[in-house]
């Protein structure tokens, strides 16, 4: 891989950074936006539901819509979009302006986001885009599981408006890296919107997102309840479970390493191996959730394996299936993924309410089942020839 890709791959990386950062760095943040707007901390966490909600409602749209014009423009327009809500975000006084601060960037969160996974992959030979694309996931991971503890620490030694200036000034580093030395990328082959909707005809397609969509859930589903079930099953201290979350980012960011090389290696036996390991490692959390250190191991194995690897094994599995439209792919990949949290989440919800939040380890225990039931569906009809991108 040339310098040149090398640079490429690395400000793709800080770009995803900084706009999952801008999207799950605020959870860090909401008790101190909750007191200064004076709302509840419900309404406050709006903040964050509704930009989801933006994500999944744009993810299929947007990236479809941008997907014929030079790349490098697109990305200075979203960039541009995330700067400005960032800046409106810090000096508005008003709730409701906050709240369109947010939303509007939202909708163009998967633009980007697909575009760098796109960008990445073709930047290098096609062998080598599994280890290509896993490197920008390591963006991913760190603004999602990262971004948080470090807005909260800024809000906790400096205050809350440093926090949301945090998120400002990176996406405007990022902004300023790509006006200075991303080069023009123009779209060689534009495809209609027509040739990109019609991967929605393929039987694979769809398995490929319900099998997201399942994985997804298997992990957030769990994940979404981690604090509290580490503070009243595990009965650890605050300062200890603080701790764990932030090795859980780092273990994230090590599967994403992992995950490069064993796609491009062995794809198929990645994917069915997933399931599988992540199964016995909520079985055994299931039985020691009540042991501190034995409980805080098992959590940085399912980090490696829950973030890193199920980020790249799930845009995998869907830009495998429609390679001749990946940006239209990418964007049903970050819808599939969003609403797979959603459901994971929800589901996770109702059988702490009904059962007790020990019991919320079920719930990716059964969404792992039936998605390695729709894996091995996904290869055995796909892939005569045993090769699951087919």
């Amino acid at each position: 891989m040339s310098k040149r890709n090398h640079l490429l791959i690395f400000i793709l990386t800080i770009g995803v950074f900084g706009i999952l950062n801008t999207e799950m760095g605020v959870i860090g943040i909401l008790p101190s936006l909750a007191d200064h707007y004076h709302v509840s901390i419900s309404k406050a966490g709006l903040l964050v539901s509704l930009f989801a909600l933006g994500i999944a409602i744009s993810g299929p749209i947007l990236p479809l819509l941008f997907s014929g014009i030079d790349r490098k423009r697109v990305m200075l327009l979203v960039l541009g979009v995330f700067v400005l809500g960032n800046v409106v975000s810090l000096f508005t006084t008003n709730f409701t302006i906050l709240l369109i601060a947010r939303i509007i960037p939202a909708f163009f969160h998967p633009i980007y986001c697909s575009l760098a996974f796109t960008v990445a992959g073709s930047s290098v030979r096609k062998e080598e885009a599994p280890k290509a694309v896993s490197k920008v996931f390591i963006g991913v991971s760190a603004g999602m599981v990262a971004g948080v503890p470090i807005a909260s620490f800024i809000d906790s030694v400096i205050s809350y408006e440093m926090a949301m200036a945090f998120f400002a000034i990176v996406n405007a580093i990022v902004l300023i890296a790509t006006i200075l030395f991303v080069p023009s990328i123009p779209v060689e082959q534009r495809l209609s919107y027509g040739s990109q909707f019609s991967v929605l005809k393929k039987p694979i397609m769809w398995i490929s997102i319900v099998t997201v969509i399942l994985l997804n859930a298997s992990v957030f589903g769990v994940y979404s309840y981690l604090t509290e079930y580490l503070k009243s099953v595990t009965n650890m201290s605050p300062n200890t479970i603080s701790l764990t979350l932030f090795i859980f980012g780092g273990a994230n960011m090590v599967g994403n390493i992992i995950t490069g090389k064993l796609l491009t290696h062995n794809p198929i036996k990645s994917v069915v191996s997933f399931p599988v390991l992540l199964g016995a490692v909520y079985i055994i959390l299931f039985f020691i959730g009540n042991f501190t250190v034995p409980t805080a191991i098992i959590t940085i194995i399912w980090g490696v394996l829950a973030g890193g690897i199920m980020a790249n094994i799930n845009q995998y599995l869907i830009a495998s299936s429609a390679p001749e439209a990946p940006d239209f792919a990418n964007g049903l990949f970050i819808s599939a993924c969003n609403v797979g949290t959603t459901l994971g989440s929800a589901v996770g919800g109702i059988i702490i309410s009904g059962m007790g939040i020990q019991y919320v380890i079920w719930v990716g225990i059964l969404s792992l089942i039936l998605s390695l039931v729709t894996i091995f569906l996904r290869n055995d009809m796909f892939s005569p020839t045993k090769q699951l991108s087919r």
